[in-house]
């Protein structure tokens, strides 16, 4: 429990991070995409993919479904 704790307020401070640095948004929409670049950005090279991928499944899919034009077709979780 604590190891997923810790990765769930890992990725809200990032979210903080960058709602903070933006500021506002004008839709819905802006700030689910910026909290998507977020997410995306979490493993860059890819190196760790197969364990952060377990462990966001959820957060992962419901990005897919939002921005289904800007996901990979190839990259099925």
């Amino acid at each position: 429990m604590i190891c997923s704790t810790n990765a769930i307020e890992s990725l809200n401070a990032r979210y903080r991070r960058a709602v903070r640095a933006r500021g506002h948004f004008p839709t819905e929409q802006a700030a689910m995409k910026c909290l998507y670049l977020v997410t995306r950005s979490l493993d860059p090279t890819g190196a760790g993919r197969a364990r952060w991928t377990m462990r966001w499944k959820s957060v992962i899919n419901a990005f897919a479904i939002t921005f289904s034009d800007r996901w990979p077709a190839a990259e099925t979780y």
